[in-house]
């Protein structure tokens, strides 16, 4: 069989920036992640626990070769000394487990956090990849090639249309769920190729590297759930973890994400200072519109030119929704699209919703509070009701 993850560095650039982030300032930190489908798949998951546990043999065979280093201290905040770090990297494989309960697959990734929070994009396409390879592949690859071709079409018709006060562009956010490593290069080439216009880079670091694209990404949920157990007060989480990233990055990588308490929640904590530091914000869960005029009215209030700030959108997009939001928003600040499954996964089989979540850091849960009904993921439902009672959070 062939392996599924090719080379270490394919895997989301948040989770190199949120790894040398964590590594500078929280090196001795313990974290636990879990492994969660939630859809229903075609059969159990439970079926591939041999497989994926091979595969994840595999990977903690992996090193990082000489030219992906080498192609990683080429990004200016990417720092010396983490490179230094992955140099001698290895995944431990003592810190992940894979067991069968009934129909379900249970993935557990356990340890110290610098060592255990890579596994997470590596185990979703692994997922992912095993399971789609026993349906008709020839079938499937000649469906995805036409519904490319499709949203090639779609965007040469959105093209002709007048253009808002700033650019329309999106970017491939669909290693974690894809239906193979082949397809999501083939699918990332295609768009370089023929909508260059348009489709501005891929969170994909070795597709980045290959194709010389722009790689995309800053933060995930888990880079400010880990700070609900870093030893400051509850309430002042989220500003912790905001400051950890602009002493780490210092107008790098300016995007923040809203969500992880909801985004009446962050705005509070989203003053002048910070809103002034970072470059915008990225969207994850709830209404999108919604959630934009929110911002707008936020950087308002704060008498800062939207203008200069750009809103981020990447919860379920497709293409038509992309242009839909762009309409709404584009004339006013400017905005960002990360399209993930509908690009690397549209192949006329149901996807799998698949995630490998945060759920305890040193030793106490952590947990996100979506602004969408079916994301919050906590074993501690204790800990969720004080986290919902501090940032008055009512269930989505």
């Amino acid at each position: 069989m062939e392996p599924v993850v090719r080379s270490l560095l394919e895997t989301d650039l948040y989770k190199f920036t949120m790894w040398q982030a964590l590594l500078h300032s929280h090196p001795g930190a313990q974290a636990e992640y879990e492994f969660a489908c939630r859809s229903t798949p075609a059969y159990p998951l439970s079926e591939l626990a041999g497989d994926v546990g091979r595969e994840l043999d595999r990977l903690c065979t992996l090193t990082f070769a000489d030219d992906e280093l080498a192609y990683l201290r080429t990004l200016r905040y990417i720092k010396s000394d983490f490179v230094d770090f992955l140099t001698v990297f290895r995944f431990q494989r003592k810190f992940i487990t894979v067991e069968r309960d009934g129909e379900r697959l249970v993935i557990r990734a356990k340890g110290p956090q610098v060592h255990v929070m890579g596994f997470e994009i590596y185990v979703l396409y692994i997922v992912n990849e095993l399971y789609f390879r026993r349906f008709d592949q020839a079938a499937a690859l000649l469906e995805a090639r036409r519904r490319l071709d499709d949203k090639i079409a779609q965007l040469r018709a959105f093209g002709a249309e007048a253009p808002c006060r700033h650019p329309f562009e999106f970017f491939d956010f669909g290693v974690r769920r894809r239906f193979s490593g082949a397809w999501h290069d083939e699918v990332v080439a295609t768009l370089a190729r023929e909508v260059p216009q348009f489709f501005k880079g891929t969170s994909n670091v070795h597709l980045a590297k290959k194709y010389g694209l722009v790689p995309i990404g800053t933060m995930a949920h888990e880079y400010l759930q880990s700070y609900q157990a870093f030893g400051v007060r509850l309430r002042d989480f989220q500003k912790a973890a905001l400051e950890g990233w602009v002493q780490e990055y210092r107008g790098d990588l300016g995007t923040a994400l809203t969500d992880v308490v909801g985004m009446d929640a962050f705005l509070a904590d989203f003053d002048l200072y910070f809103a002034k530091l970072f470059d915008g914000l990225r969207h994850d869960s709830g209404d999108p519109v919604e959630w934009g005029e929110k911002a707008l009215a936020h950087y308002a209030r704060l008498r800062l030119d939207a203008h200069t700030k750009r809103l981020v959108f990447s919860d379920g997009l497709d293409l038509p929704m992309a242009f839909s939001l762009y309409r709404h928003f584009g004339d006013r600040i400017m905005t960002g699209f990360g399209i993930g499954t509908n690009l690397s996964n549209d192949v006329g089989i149901p996807a799998l919703n698949v995630v490998m979540k945060l759920t305890a850091c040193n030793g106490q849960p952590v947990a996100k509070l979506s602004d969408a009904a079916g994301k919050t993921m906590c074993r501690d439902e204790t800990f969720l009701a004080y986290l919902r009672q501090v940032f008055n959070h009512a269930p989505a």
